[in-house]
């Protein structure tokens, strides 16, 4: 029985380790490692191992004593990976060539785990896709050298095994299976035709021979995400630029694809961006949240039809528990954080909490607790973290020394069915109360009218005359024209308002906004208004006797919905 979940946090003074629930503190064991170039640390994905970069040295500790079994000396090492069961560590550095070494020295090298051994060393000059890809019982050992992808067997490294070539391969990704092999893949197609995504079964790379093929003409870029049991996937593709101006996120689109050969597009019922995807560890459903904010989350099944609608909110993140039965929805960035926690199972939501300026979420390893934390680079002021129980208890807060920066904080990795999966209380876990203010009440304000005189906004700007230009009074050509514009919009105002019917119920607006200076915020707040003012006069049509419609029904509904984002995007 685990008694103590440990956490690791890396600093700009060095690594600390602390304990998790139920008892909180330092870790024992383990001293601070104190250093002001620690670059990059990693657990193993079984948690036997801890690696550290610090300046021109790897160490590499034993989790169940924290005593070192490797020290690697003299490496410029920039990120760092474990094989699947920890028998290797791989290290990649930046290329780098000189006077005496015109041709460079390869930068990727494997190491034994246990010992610190160089096994092999490779070239790989970006560092995009710089990580090897291994099969989950490391029988097989791929890489991508240019656009084709390399296969090695047994860990023998010196043996090029096959390769899958002439596809222009941009990027790839192995499928979780042991014993029988899959991969997809992203293949470039010619200028003018639509790329592929490509399901092949190892080693069987003909193009006759492959299970699925996904045309797509929008895709930059590929995220490829397979379930746990490795027998479904889900292509996200992306473009940088969303040339018709729709979305600042590019364009996007979300595929499904099977090893039984089915393909399908999910189709989603709100237009904006896809900001996260992630399957449940129970493998029947996955999870989407789309849509301009506020965004909307659906839970969808194998066929790609929404089974479970979560409705709309502030929310761009989601994180299902290590066994699936409990769901996160967070809203980070510049949705504040607020978090909304979900039985995945019965489909209700169970508890929410609020965490603000958190740029960081994850869940313990038994499934019951998650932390969050405010990290630099995103945050470099009040960086620090906080342990959370499922029920929207605060149990634990640890805020980082003002001076010192937290660049990231992790559980300890465990392997799996280590824990059970916890049975869903709806009582609530007795917490403390957060240290610091939930969220800031002060408008936000952009960048250039800081530190300035107060700068008030009003209503209707956009009818204030145009700012003369110059020590005279007599307005520019473009003010004028600007000016031509507004008087033709307030005429067609007033002739569309003489014009309604004389039974109409006249309405005016009890609802005042406070704009905050920043333009986006400004034009939601506007929307709301305006949303808010017609349900309005529904609801006055509704009371002098008017029947109706369906869709007029629902906007009133909405009314609560609207009112609430209204408040938050007010603060």
């Amino acid at each position: 029985m685990v008694s103590q979940l440990p956490i690791f946090a890396r600093s700009s003074a060095g690594i600390l380790g602390f304990c998790g629930p139920p008892n909180f503190g330092s870790l024992s064991g383990l001293s601070p490692i104190e250093s002001r170039s620690c670059k990059t640390s990693l657990f193993s994905p079984d948690g036997s191992y801890l690696a550290y970069a610090n300046e021109a040295t790897i160490t590499v500790l034993k989790t169940d004593d924290w005593s070192p079994v490797a020290t690697i000396l003299d490496t410029r090492a920039y990120s760092l990976a474990f094989s699947p069961k920890g028998t290797f560590l791989m290290t990649w550095e930046p290329f780098a060539v000189s006077n005496a070494n015109p041709q460079g020295s390869p930068n990727l090298k494997l190491y034994k785990t246990d010992g610190g051994k160089l096994i092999k060393s490779f070239t790989q000059k970006k560092q995009g896709n710089w990580e090897p890809q291994w099969s989950n019982d490391e029988k097989l050992f791929t890489r991508l050298v240019n656009t084709d992808i390399v296969f090695y067997e047994d860990c023998n490294f010196e043996r090029i095994v096959t390769r899958l070539t002439g596809h222009k391969v941009i990027s790839y990704k192995l499928s979780p299976n042991v014993g029988t092999y899959f991969l997809l893949c992203h293949t470039l197609g010619p200028p003018g035709q639509p790329s592929f995504g490509r399901l092949f079964k190892y080693p069987e790379f003909d193009n006759q021979q492959a299970i699925a093929n996904k045309s797509f003409f929008q895709a930059d870029k590929v995220d490829f995400l397979w379930n746990s049991k490795g027998n479904n996937a889900l292509l996200l593709t992306s473009t940088e630029v969303d040339k018709t101006g729709g979305s600042y996120y590019g364009k996007q689109g979300l595929h499904f694809i099977g090893l039984n050969g089915h393909t399908s597009m999910v189709t989603m019922n709100k237009e904006g961006p896809i900001y996260s995807v992630e399957w449940s560890p129970k493998n029947q459903e996955f999870c989407v949240v789309y849509g301009f904010m506020p965004a909307k989350a659906t839970i969808f099944n194998l066929k790609c039809e929404p089974c479970f609608d979560m409705g709309t909110g502030a929310r761009n993140s989601i994180y299902y528990n290590p066994h699936g039965n409990i769901l996160l929805l967070g809203g980070f960035g510049n949705l504040r954080g607020q978090i909304e926690v979900w039985d995945a199972v019965n489909k209700k939501k169970i508890a929410s909490c609020d965490a603000p300026d958190s740029t960081f979420l994850q869940w313990a390893p038994d499934s019951e607790h998650f932390l969050t934390a405010t990290t630099a680079p995103r945050l470099r002021t009040a960086n620090g973290f906080k342990i959370w129980h499922y029920s929207g208890a605060l149990l634990y807060e640890n805020n980082w020394p003002q001076g010192e920066e937290l660049y990231e904080v992790q559980w300890k990795a465990f392997p799996k069915l280590t824990f059970k999966e916890p049975e869903i209380s709806g009582k609530k876990v007795e917490g403390i109360a957060p240290s610091q203010p939930i969220a800031s009440k002060q408008a936000y304000r952009p960048p250039s009218a800081r530190n300035r005189a107060v700068v008030t906004f009003k209503l209707h700007d956009d009818d204030e005359e145009a700012h003369t230009v110059g020590s005279n009074n007599a307005p520019s050509k473009q003010a004028l024209k600007y000016k031509k514009k507004r008087e033709a919009k307030k005429a067609k105002r007033n002739e569309d308002a003489d014009s309604n019917k004389e039974g109409s119920v006249p309405v005016v607006s009890n609802i005042k906004l406070n704009l905050t200076g920043d333009p986006e915020v400004d034009k939601k707040l506007k929307n709301i208004k305006k949303k808010l003012d017609a349900i309005n006069k529904l609801k006055k049509e509704q009371e002098s006797g008017k029947m109706l419609e369906a869709n007029q029904l629902t906007k009133i509904q909405a009314e609560e919905e609207l009112l609430t984002e209204l408040e938050k995007l007010s603060i």
